[in-house]
């Protein structure tokens, strides 16, 4: 990032930077869809291949769309490095299989993203990683769980969907007191609305697919830090290991970034109207929103985050019954697990995010039977009340 990007504000960074205009003079970012590149001679290709010399190799690895992609992300998180991947998922494996080795030891939030629980119990324990998972705001237990071994602590904050917030440079002074990296999940919030680098954390990762792209088109994924831990150990494993962002989807990705900051401001306003109306609403139980002056953490939230974001949930009075009459009563909004959208989706947790989970790791995670997630989309605040009241109605 150059020294006068760094000077600009965020809508700027999002629209400007990392473009690199070619001979062509384009005003648009071009997608370069090719898997290998031309060398001038024989040595300019060893010299390409060992790294004496920058440049284009092969597309797996470096790719002009993909480059400026990652570098105006780096630039919006205040980062030195980011490394597209082929998912979000991709990028927290991409994270971990870099700077992790057999007898590593993880603390994790227990509120995280079901796919990433599953990832650590499941399958990086299988190469000798192990975690421990705790409750995202009890410091405490997260220094009380910390061993010789633990060499990583991960957490996603606003967590999904129960819109907990963590304390990032608190943890971030404890994972350093104790020789760890801070690795957080920005996904909910993006770099519009909050930037964990800033506040200590080493790694950053977020699922592109959500807020980035902004429209549900494409399927990717980004890790940002610094040259060390990202530049060269993160890219390294993608090197090798494969597991890149396609041309296309970063160009998908970087008109995103052009609109992020006035999305996420939309996304949030929308979401603070319905999670109020939800708080006065007789058949609420409890609404999770980190915008609500009654959420635990809503200071926390304001001293740390821009914005709250477009992600709440709320529970119902009843179980899952009276959950999915709420869900299939909605009329135009989607049903569906995703999230980031400008339109509004509704899930239930227990059987669709987080359903893979053991009930007890649900249960320890919030993730009620009662619970609805809503993703708030741009549409008219008040058209998405209206279709929430339908919902009320078959329930």
């Amino acid at each position: 990032m150059s020294d006068e990007s760094e000077n600009h504000g965020l809508s700027t960074r999002g629209i400007r930077a990392g473009q690199m205009r070619t001979a062509e003079g384009e005003q648009s970012e071009p997608i370069f869809t090719t898997s290998s590149f031309v060398f001038d001679s024989a040595a300019q290709a060893a010299a390409r291949f060992s790294g004496a010399e920058p440049g284009n190799v092969y597309s797996r690895f470096t790719n002009p769309t993909v480059r400026t992609f990652e570098a105006r992300l780096a630039a919006l998180e205040g980062g030195e490095r980011c490394v597209a991947t082929a998912s979000g998922m991709a990028a927290i494996l991409a994270t971990c299989s870099a700077l992790l080795e057999c007898g590593d030891h993880i603390v994790a939030a227990n509120g995280i993203f079901g796919s990433t629980a599953l990832l650590f119990s499941n399958h990086l324990s299988r190469f000798g990683v192990k975690t421990d998972f705790v409750p995202l705001t009890d410091l405490p237990a997260w220094e009380a769980a910390i061993r010789p071994q633990t060499r990583m602590l991960f957490l996603e904050t606003p967590s999904n969907p129960l819109a907990e917030v963590a304390d990032i440079a608190a943890l971030a002074e404890l994972a350093h007191r104790h020789g760890c990296i801070l690795v957080v999940d920005n996904t909910v919030c993006t770099p519009a609305l909050q930037r964990p680098l800033s506040l200590g954390a080493d790694v950053v990762v977020l699922s592109a697919t959500k807020y980035l792209d902004g429209q549900g088109r494409c399927v990717g994924g980004a890790v940002v830090g610094n040259q060390e831990l990202v530049g060269e150990k993160v890219y390294g494993y993608l090197r090798t290991a494969g597991p890149c962002m396609s041309p296309f989807n970063a160009w998908v990705f970087l008109k995103g970034l052009e609109t992020l900051q006035v999305r996420m401001q939309a996304h949030s306003r929308n979401a603070l109207r319905i999670a109020s109306w939800l708080e006065e609403h007789a058949g609420v139980q409890n609404v999770y929103y980190s915008g609500l002056e009654s959420h635990p953490q809503h200071g926390l939230a304001r001293a740390q985050q821009s914005g709250f974001g477009g992600l709440l949930a709320f529970e119902l009075e009843g179980g899952r019954e009276q959950a999915w009459n709420f869900i299939d009563g909605t009329r135009f909004i989607s049903i569906t697990a995703n999230l980031g959208d400008a339109k509004t989706m509704i899930t239930h947790p227990a059987t669709t995010t987080h359903g893979r989970l053991a009930p007890e790791a649900r249960e320890a995670a919030g993730i009620r039977d009662s619970l609805v997630r809503i993703a708030v989309g741009l549409e008219n605040v008040e058209d998405i009340i209206a279709d929430l009241e339908y919902g009320f109605q078959a329930v």
